[in-house]
């Protein structure tokens, strides 16, 4: 069975998500952050920086949320996908990942970027219901779980992007969610 590796509040619950999407039975393993059981060397064997989320799902371990995300879309995915559709997929986790998280929780950067990328999110969703048109994806679940929090942590005024909104609402009431990172709040 494969087995999740996190913490308390941590970002396994984006992995997590993801994996109720799927219907994918998986082991839970909640290591204690507090008391290091992330730098033991049975963790760091899975994850030598140290860090969660990891997986391990049979002979195969790989870390980091965006490249469990998409190692996961790729294996347990309910349809195959060009390498167009593949990149199109990684550009959004990365994305996610990279910009959009480091653009919101970085506080130095957060009055200069935020309003770009919530501009152009809510563009997006002004059109189509999720990021790459009519069809939940991976990609929702990098950039959903994102903006999911942001009135976990942040408690900023979205007011002036509502389509941002309705579209973070709309992740929050599917059931996966509620497994997951809704189970937070």
């Amino acid at each position: 069975m494969l087995k999740l590796y996190g913490g308390a509040r941590s970002r396994a619950s984006i992995v997590q998500w993801y994996l109720e999407e799927l219907e994918i039975p998986y082991e839970f393993v909640k290591l204690d952050m507090q008391a290091g059981e992330h730098r033991q060397p049975q963790y760091l064997a899975i994850n030598p920086i140290g860090k969660v989320p990891a997986i391990v799902d049979g002979d195969f371990q790989v870390w980091e949320s965006g490249a469990i995300l998409l190692y996961l879309a790729d294996k347990y995915g309910k349809s195959a996908h060009s390498p167009e559709e593949r990149a199109e997929l990684a550009q959004w986790v990365l994305f996610a990942n990279a910009t959009l998280g480091p653009g919101i929780f970085v506080e130095a950067s957060r009055e200069r970027e935020m309003p770009v990328l919530m501009t152009a999110l809510n563009e997006i969703f002004e059109r189509q219901p999720f990021l790459l048109g009519k069809e939940f994806t991976v990609a929702d679940v990098a950039v959903g779980s994102i903006l999911s929090y942001i009135p976990i942590m942040l408690k900023l005024d979205l007011s002036q992007y509502p389509s941002v909104l309705n579209y973070m609402k709309q992740m929050s009431e599917r059931p996966a969610f509620q497994k997951s990172i809704g189970g937070r709040r």
